[in-house]
This record gives structure tokens, sequence and C-alpha cells, in this order.
């Protein structure tokens, strides 16, 4: 990631600061300041994710994703802060913060790694899931090895043939006395393979919503084995597989909430889900336009240097208003989740598609300011791009987005 010169375009480019030197200064100027609006408290973790994200994440974040390495054990550093079960409850081991505070962590981490921190939303969430759904044995079977990161864990939803119509899948967990018996497949988990715990919605009654549950499987069950290790575009620091199931017997204590209400906590768990990854892509938008900026002020062509171009100050400016917007609208989503407010599954439709969208469009535009240095490896400002275009499409792709907004807006 450090920047080189090359004396086939030209006089060499000035020797630039790498990523992670450029994240440790955090020369932020006010207008673009992640902490504006946020309480001294948020600000104390914000700059805790901050300095985690440049020292333990920024450094290796090349590295990871070029070698596709799966870091253990910087996520449990990360855990030894409280980022394993951020709005997990206190009581088992998580930090029982709200989920603004969720978003500014990951917001500030995904600086450091978008793909690492995007794995550590997704473990979260499944956090989340068996702490809030969970019965008391459960909570505190799991959580605490999930808080602490000694377990990590996978949410197993989509299909091969059930993507965004997520109510249609197959996987079905057939009743056969004090067990369920699995059968089936999940497709594009994260994690898969490589984690212990698996939260896996499935079916055990009828077609449509009101047939499905939700079950918490261990790594080692029988039955229970794992696809290939896809190969990706971006995300390269998380293993992604296919997870099958094949006459897989669990005991009915593995079910979370009753019979039938696999869908509603499916749904539930992508609600805050859509605001960790909408919050991730924050964090690599805010990473480009500071490369952006650095670059712009570095780099010259007919003698001045490209800041002094006024096509791309009004692209930088752009870039820098796009960035403001989505995080106020990420945030306002995150408060009304935290409220249980009646428009908060719309507002985080809203963000989710906001966010995504024009977050990978100040990644691309910060790749282009660039010029031919953005396509190479050596740069980061690629990786960001990489790394966040799939948040358009998981956690419910953007155009399924479009559906729950526009339904809100109609119902109403």
């Amino acid at each position: 990631m450090a920047w080189r010169g090359c004396s086939r375009l030209g006089a060499p480019l000035r020797r630039s600061p790498s990523w992670p030197q450029v994240l440790g200064r955090r020369r932020i100027v006010s207008c673009i300041d992640p902490s504006t609006g946020l309480t001294e408290e948020q600000k104390e973790f914000q700059k805790v994710a901050f300095d985690f994200a440049a020292k333990e994440m920024a450094p290796h974040m090349a590295e990871w994703d070029e070698k596709e390495i799966f870091p253990v054990e910087t996520m449990q550093k990360a855990a030894q802060l409280g980022f394993g079960g951020i709005y997990v409850k206190p009581d088992v081991g998580g930090s029982g913060l709200s989920r603004l505070d969720t978003s500014v962590i990951f917001e500030a981490l995904s600086t450091g790694c978008t793909s690492t921190t995007a794995y550590l939303s997704i473990h979260n969430m499944c956090a989340w899931m068996i702490d809030t759904f969970g019965n008391e044995e459960q909570r505190h079977k799991f959580c605490p090895s999930l808080c602490s990161m000694e377990k990590l864990a996978s949410y197993c939803l989509t299909e091969p043939g059930s993507g965004s119509d997520a109510a249609s899948l197959v996987t079905s967990a057939k009743r056969k006395g004090d067990t369920y018996v699995l059968n089936g497949s999940k497709a594009f988990i994260s994690g898969g393979g490589d984690t212990d715990v698996y939260v896996v919605i499935c079916r055990t009654g009828g077609s449509g919503p009101k047939g499905i549950s939700c079950l918490v499987l261990e790594k080692g069950t029988p039955g229970l084995s794992f696809g290939k290790k896809e190969r990706k575009v971006g995300w390269n620091s998380q293993p992604t597989r296919a997870v099958i199931f094949e006459d897989c017997a669990v005991p009915i204590t593995s079910r979370l909430g009753a019979e039938g209400q696999g869908f509603s906590i499916a749904m539930k768990g992508l609600n805050g889900g859509r605001i960790n990854i909408a919050s991730c892509s924050l964090g690599a938008a805010h990473a480009s336009v500071l490369l952006a900026q650095d670059h712009l002020t570095i780099r010259k062509q007919f003698g001045e240097p490209l800041a002094s171009n006024q096509y791309l100050q009004f692209r930088l400016a752009e870039m820098a208003t796009r960035l403001v917007a989505a995080r106020l609208m990420v945030r306002n989503a995150a408060q009304a989740l935290e409220e249980e407010r009646e428009d908060a599954i719309a507002l985080c439709a809203m963000a989710k598609l906001f966010a995504t969208d024009e977050c990978f469009t100040i990644c691309n535009q910060a790749l282009q300011m660039h010029g031919g240095y953005g396509y190479l490896k050596d740069y980061a400002v690629q990786q960001f791009m990489r790394d966040i275009r799939v948040h358009q499409i998981l956690e419910g792709t953007n155009e399924v987005m479009r559906m729950i907004v526009a339904k809100s807006l109609l119902r109403e």
C-alpha cells in the first residue's frame, strides 16, 4: 500500500505516506469529522476503535486480502475491547451498547479493514440473535464465548435457490422425537467452515414465512459439512463457503424461540445487519476521501498539484457531501431501531440503500482520482472499492431495499 514512483508515467510520484500512516494521524477537517454530534462517551469508544483500526488492522489489511487470511487473533483482540458482542447484554459478556454506538464503532473499525469489520458485524448480529431470542440456558451457553470471540459465529439464511426471496427457503428440519433432522444447504456463508456456531434459518412447517424456524448448530455436529472456499472479488479476509446439512440431527433445545418464529427472528436480525453493513461502508468511504485528499495534494500534473484543478476540487466536495449525508442517514436509522419506532424497518432499508450506493460511488471516484496508481494493489483505495461492492448485494439487495421502502409508503 506504500505509494511508489513510476518513470513510465513521467516524473516519479513523490513518496506519500502509506494508508496506516494516513489513518494513524487522522487529519480530519471539521466538515467530515465522524465525531460530530456524538456524546463524550461515544467519542471515547470511537477513538478506541480508530486507534485499534490504525494499529492492529490497517498495517495488515493488504496481506489479509492477498493471502486470504482470516485474522482470528486480531478479532479476539478486538473482543477484549468489547467489540465481540457490542449490543449484547452485559450479563452474558456483552458490552450492552446502543445501535448508534455500534454504528460508530463499525464505521471506525472499517477504516482499518472493511472485510474483517464486516465479518465482525455478522458475528455480532448472530450473538445478538441468541441473546435476544434464546432462553436463559441458550444465552449463557453461547453468548460468553461469542462475546470473547473464543468461538465465532455464522448466519445461515441464503440458499442456492432463495436469495432475495428468503421466505421460499427449502432447507428442512423435520421433527423426529426430541430432535430435528436437517437436510439442505446454505450458500455464501461468511466464515463457513472456519466458525464454530451456526445460526440456521430452516423450514419446520409448511410453505411461506410461518413455516420457518431458527436453530443454533455447533461445528462438529454429525451431518454438518462445508463446500469449497469461494474465490471472491473482495471480502478476502473472511472465508465464504456453502454450509451443507445431510441428515443432520440436533436436539429440539437448539431452537431459538417458538416454531414458526424463525422468519421474524431472521428479519429482525437483518434490520440491525443493514445498519451494520452500511456503517462498514461509511468507514471505507471515509478512508477513501482521506486517501483522495492526500493524493490530490501530492500528485502533480501540468506543473501543478491535482488539488489546484477545480473539477477535481468539485468532485472531492461531492464525495465529502455524500459521505456526511450517508452518515447522518445511517445514524438516524440506528436511533430509530434502538427506540423500536414504527418507521425503523423502512429507515434501515433507506439507510442501507443510500449509504452502500453512495459509499461505493465515493470509493470508485477516489480510485479514479488516483489514475493508474489507483488500479494497483499497492494502493489501499482499490481494496476499499472491492470490499464494499458486495454491500449493495448482501443483507438484502438494494433492489429489495427499494421494495421495503415503497411498501411502507404505499401502506401508509
